[in-house]
């Protein structure tokens, strides 16, 4: 490629010179190519330590002048071909004109003008890419590509210097992350290491020191571990890596490939090595933590954050911390972690004003909101631009009331924004039933009581707290403590967040308020204020509506909570039928899962239904991550966290806990439900006060402390049942003194009390222990143990299915355990390999991670192609694509262009295992429809015509399926589901019918694919050791079968018939009875002949008179007598020496032989065959003539019978496309060039 000219002092160092004339010189690195010895090993190590760009292009042309010292680089290439071209160019185009030349300056200033031109030229026919990646970060990803033989597609996020360890010995080299890879290369003194990993494919991702190796990464697979130290900024890499890591681990887990964020703001100038996909990673990173932190919707994008101080007026200070500002929201969290969080939608924002700087005060912002609340920020580093985004954010924000918006970056107060008051308070009271936002509710036209407030309130008895006595004053005292509290800190959204809230939280939440707080805690109250009448619109969209997830619903309906009056009668259960029906409407990834159904109960008790499905909204998508998911991987992950906290703070109970499998139980239980399961329902919601405002931190925390207060009892268990007794029993007995419902029986209580009930534990209490003891955890350090886990709990989630998968097989496929394993391991990387790279791909081919494990991974007909090619034992040369394309589509039986692992597998077990027979079975169906395609044939109409009456087994079902799954589709819709089991049942009864196929019971084949039958085989043998004898036993063949359909066309025109009745008649189902029992009675030694032949028997003697019986079968089935047919084999021996004579003589060249050779058969045996090239559209042959015409030639018997090692075949794969592979590590030892 041309470079813009830069200056070379020393030309000749480490260079060495291959052509030259009085203005160029073309030079080769040393040590690339052939020679070089030790300097070509010293240099080749130096230009991978030092990452020279002589690596990726080792040849360049130098421009320089007679007089002058200074050479100037003007192109590189990257192999001599590429070099020479631009060498040719320029002696062809400059020498010319520079000869004319007086000056050596005027020679230089045209040859540089000239090489910039040529390349704004290049720069200009290229298209704009949008990326503004660094030039030095270009030439890494070029490299990378170069050397890892990468598609354009892949992009390359981060390279970085560092040692990878083979054994004790560390090998310098450079790490490439790219979004689906991990690559590592090294050239040292000769030895090079190449290392290719996916990231889906990683078990173990962390960062250790230990003695033998100083502070390193360590990145294991299923089959090696891998160790990397030396990195200059070990903390920035392994940070990129675990970003990575998870992307693929969420690709896994619901198919999401890594999509660059487009919305990003690019920088004014491109960081110095920083790739636009590194900033949109560190971007994501930020977003994340920023929406976690303050528990803002997903969609929000923080926009950029400083430092700044917020005057808080309850304690009179002014608390150093960082502003978050988003395209919604700003947000304030103090460098303290308790001091002061704050959120402030810009919704209720009505004035922004720059007050007046002082000493004490420097550079002033004061925002004022709806509520009458104003928030002083200070110290501000750049003011006026932050105005500025914030004025710019508040004019897209969508306001309720016209002119809501008071500011634009002014300080005066919008009149409008004083004079309508009412709403504003509204807006900020979210506990008021009579709220505008659910009095607009659509469905509530039959004004169901729960869509204004919770069913608590609309099933207790309205009894003063009076009469409650002590219970009752304690709850008023709690009421009193929130109502000063938000005097002081504000109440609502804008509510100053302190450690005196979660103080407060901990003491308990007044069941008055609850509804109000967890809403406002968990985020909730965020979205559904920005989303008015969305629930109603679900509701009216999902109501009728039939599903899986709705039958499992209806199933669990009367199991949530059935103790509590609430759920006792239709009306509490027609709102948690309506809540979960339209979250699953909303998300059908997740759907329904179970558990759901009790947490939503217990929201139900305390908000509205409208309230109760936006706080599920937030605990299924935001608190607790894929937790509802099919396969609960969120719950298995903080399983996980949980035993590594067990291990970490009690050391001495972990052990014995593993070996009692308790935890993989217990922890499902209680973190799905949030304890509402486990635990008196009174006792819990106190659990569930605490987990909406710290997270899933308390529900860690609390199962340490039960296990904690357990400790002396499990260790004295025996097994598993044991310790669940003696923990489901602790857990009964954790009461609320405090509490003013009426005790609701536990149901779980009454079924494990015992004779001597155990102590009654205080929830207060066993909360106060978990702090003190646990409350070290941080939400940080959570997260950093989720993403450890997610790759363990993932990948044995992938292992599992991959063992489902390969069970599912039947057993008569031919593969071992092994191979199929293999195989999956490929088919799943070609799959997720369209998800990296092909953007253009269909969306059926994303998977669906509901479907059963079978369907998840599918292929369509290209990948399909390119698994063919590297996989099958039948090359064909450049007509592999071609019959890829036909198995392709007969192996697609349901026609949707995609196959599953299944159906790949039956596929490749037809060519590698079986008998000749089975083999050739595979080979016969690959040249009729529907495998040989309408666009292959020259006569499409004809074939299609002739093949639209077969009434093979393979062929008729799929229509009747086609038609009755589609009347099923109709009836699904319906609200029935009888017909899903109907639809299966006929499925199964189809694969067994399959299986009972037989010779007889394929179709017959016309001359056109008869011909192309033999263009296939004569692709086939042409790299085969044997190709002569088996071109020439091929010839004989083709040309016996062509006289063998010749002759059986003019007998059955002979007997009366019209010439193409044949292709009717023998089509249709119920062919003469004497006909099928002539066939009946010839077919077993017909089957039989060609197992004694697989079995080892090939003598040529036998193999005439073994045929006659085949032949007789086959032409006796739809074409009389056999008599006719003897005679034609009689004449055998004379034909195939003619044909034979024929072929020897037109000196047997591949590329002729395709067409060349069979045609001269079939001139041979019928002059009228062909008239001006046409195809004789009567003729045809029949499955057991070509079976009983190869078992003639021995040479042909040994080549379909010879066993072929698919796992070498595997193996070729993996190492030609690397780039898919699980991991490679090649050392090339011995001198590089």
């Amino acid at each position: 490629m041309w470079l813009s000219p830069e200056e070379v002092l020393v030309a000749n160092a480490l260079w060495v010179t291959e052509r030259a004339n009085p203005f160029f010189v073309l030079q080769r690195r040393r040590g690339h190519g052939k020679g070089g010895g030790l300097t070509g090993l010293l240099v080749g190590t130096l230009d991978v330590v030092l990452d020279s760009s002589a690596r990726v292009a080792p040849y360049r042309i130098l421009h320089q002048t007679q007089d002058s010292q200074v050479y100037w680089t003007v192109a590189c290439g990257s192999s001599r071909r590429e070099i020479t071209k631009h060498w040719e160019w320029l002696e062809n185009n400059l020498l010319q004109t520079l000869s004319i030349f007086d000056s050596e300056e005027d020679i230089t200033t045209f040859v540089k003008g000239k090489i910039h031109g040529i390349i704004a030229e290049e720069n200009k026919n290229l298209q704009p890419q949008g990326d503004e990646d660094p030039g030095k970060f270009k030439e890494a990803e070029l490299k990378m590509r170069k050397q890892f033989g990468m598609p354009e597609g892949e992009k390359l996020v981060n390279y970085y210097s560092c040692s990878y360890w083979k054994g004790r010995v560390p090998r310098q080299g450079w790490l490439y992350l790219t979004v689906n890879h991990l690559c590592f290369y090294s050239f040292l003194l000769g030895k090079e290491v190449s290392l290719v990993v996916q990231w889906v494919d990683i078990t173990r991702l962390e960062k250790n020191a230990t003695l033998l190796f100083p502070e390193s990464i360590r990145v294991d697979t299923r089959d090696q571990e891998l160790f990397f130290s030396m990195f200059l900024n070990i903390g920035e890499t392994f940070k990129l890596m675990e970003q990575l890591a998870n992307l693929a681990m969420r690709q896994l887990l619901d198919s999401e490939g890594f999509l660059e964020d487009k919305a990003l703001p690019r920088p004014i100038r491109p960081h110095r090595n920083i790739s636009a996909l590194k900033r949109d990673l560190d971007a994501r990173a930020k977003n994340e933590c920023y929406r976690a932190t303050f528990r803002l919707p997903r969609d929000e994008r923080l926009d950029g954050h400083t430092s700044c101080t917020l005057w808080t007026p309850f304690n009179k200070l002014h608390i150093p911390g960082q502003m978050f500002i988003s395209n919604n929201y700003i947000c304030f969290a103090s460098k303290e972690e308790d001091a002061c969080h704050l959120i402030i939608p810009l919704r209720e924002v009505t004035i922004v004003e720059k007050a007046d700087s002082s000493s004490v005060l420097p550079s002033p912002l004061s925002i004022s909101t709806k509520s009458k609340m104003t928030f002083l920020f200070a110290n501000l580093k750049d003011r006026d631009f932050l105005v500025q985004r914030i004025s710019d954010f508040l004019q897209k924000t969508p306001s309720k009331q016209p002119g809501s918006i008071g500011s634009r970056k002014a300080s005066v107060v919008d009149p409008s924004t004083e004079s309508s008051p009412a709403p504003q308070e509204v807006s900020e009271q979210p506990a008021s039933p009579a709220s505008p936002l659910s009095s607009r509710q659509s469905f509530c036209a039959q004004e169901v009581p729960t869509s204004s407030q919770g069913l608590l309130k609309l099933f207790q008895k309205n009894s003063p707290m009076e009469d409650l006595g002590a219970k009752g004053a304690k709850e008023k005292m709690k009421e009193e403590s929130w109502h000063i509290h938000f005097f002081e800190y504000g109440r609502g959204v804008c509510m100053y967040r302190t450690a005196k809230t979660r103080a407060l939280v901990l003491k308990g939440i007044p069941e008055s308020l609850r509804g109000e707080l967890w809403l406002l805690f968990s985020g909730a109250w965020n979205e559904m204020v920005t989303h008015p009448g969305y629930y109603a619109e679900l509701v009216e969209k999902s109501t009728g509506k039939y599903s899986l997830a709705t039958e499992e619903i209806e199933r669990d309906l009367h199991r949530s909570m059935p103790e509590h009056p609430a759920f006792q009668n239709e009306l509490g259960i027609a709102a948690l039928r309506r809540v979960l029906t339209a979250y699953a409407f909303r998300n059908p990834t997740i759907g329904y899962c179970q558990a759901m159904n009790i947490v939503t109960s217990v929201l139900l008790l305390y908000g509205s239904e409208e309230e109760a499905f936006w706080l599920l909204v937030a605990l299924c998508e935001r608190m607790l991550p894929d937790y509802y998911n099919t396969r609960v991987v969120g719950a298995l992950v903080d399983q996980g966290i949980f035993e590594e906290l067990t291990r970490d703070f009690l050391p001495q109970l972990s052990e014995k806990m593993q070996d009692l499998g308790v935890i993989s139980s217990i922890s499902l239980s209680w973190f799905l439900t949030l304890f509402l399961s486990v635990m008196p329902f009174e006792s819990a919601v106190v659990i569930v006060d605490c987990f909406f405002y710290e997270g899933i931190k308390v529900i860690l925390q609390v199962a340490l402390a039960v296990l904690d207060a357990n400790m002396e009892q499990l260790l004295g268990c025996s097994d598993e049942g044991e310790a669940m007794t003696m923990l489901g029993r602790y857990l009964d007995n954790v009461v609320n003194k405090q509490s003013v419902s009426p005790p609701i029986p536990h149901l779980h209580a009454l079924l494990t009390s015992g004779d001597d009930p155990p102590a009654e534990v205080d929830i207060f209490e066993l909360l106060k222990v978990s702090y003190e003891k646990f409350s070290s955890l941080r939400a940080e350090d959570i997260e950093q143990m989720r993403f450890k886990q997610r790759l363990k709990v993932i990948q044995s989630l992938e292992d599992t299915a991959k063992r489902s998968v390969v069970r599912a097989i039947p057993v008569d496929i031919g593969f071992s355990i092994e191979e199929l394993e293999d195989l999956y391991m490929v088919f799943k990387a070609k799959h997720l390999a369209s998800q990296y790279w092909g953007c253009s791909r269909t969306v059926a081919s994303r998977r669906d991670p509901s479907l059963p494990y079978l369907e998840q991974y599918r292929i369509d007909a290209s990948q399909f192609r390119e698994l063919f090619a590297s996989l099958t034992p039948w090359a064909c040369g450049s007509h592999t694509p071609v019959l890829a394309g036909r198995m392709f589509r007969l192996l697609d039986k349901n026609k949707d262009s995609l196959i599953n692992f299944k159906e790949f597998v039956t596929g490749m077990s037809g060519m590698y295992h079986g008998d000749l027979t089975e083999k050739l079975k595979v080979l016969y169906k690959l040249h009729l429809p529907p495998a040989l395609s309408p666009e292959e044939a020259e006569s499409a109409l004809e074939a299609a015509r002739y093949f639209t009456e077969d009434s093979s087994s393979e062929e008729a079902l799929p229509q009747e399926e086609q038609e009755g799954s589609g009347s099923e589709e109709r009836g699904e819709e319906k609200g029935t589901s009888s017909p899903d089991y109907r639809h299966y049942l006929r499925m199964w009864a189809k694969e067994k019918e399959a299986q009972k196929e037989t010779i007889k019971d394929l179709p017959k084949m016309n001359q056109e694919q008869f011909i192309e039958l033999c263009k296939t085989l004569y692709n086939m043998f042409s790299e085969d050791p044997m190709e002569q004898d088996l071109y020439h036993a091929i010839a004989t063949v083709a040309s016996l079968l062509l006289r063998i359909g010749e002759v059986g066309k003019k007998f059955s025109a002979r007997t009366g018939r019209k010439p193409r009745d044949c292709a009717t008649e023998e089509d249709e189902p119920p062919a003469p009875e004497p006909h099928q029992d002539a066939a009946r009675e010839l077919q077993p030694p017909a089957a039989g002949d060609p197992q004694a032949k697989a079995g080892g028997d090939t003598h040529l003697g036998k193999a005439p008179q073994e045929s006659q019986v085949v032949v007789e079968a086959g032409s006796g089935e739809g074409q009389g007598s056999p008599s006719q047919l003897l005679s034609d084999d009689e004449t055998k021996d004379d034909m195939s020496m003619s044909s034979y004579s024929v072929v020897s003589m037109g000196s047997l060249q591949c590329e002729d032989l395709a067409d060349d050779t069979v045609l001269v058969g079939g001139e041979a045996c019928s002059p009228t065959a062909h008239i001006g090239g046409t195809v004789d559209t009567d003729w045809c042959i029949s499955f057991e003539q070509i079976l009983a015409s190869i078992l003639t030639e021995s040479v042909l018997v040994n080549f379909f019978e010879k066993r072929v090692d698919i796992g070498l075949k595997i193996k070729d794969q993996k190492k030609v496309e690397r780039q898919f592979s699980t991991a490679s590590d090649h050392e090339q030892p011995g001198v590089s060039g």
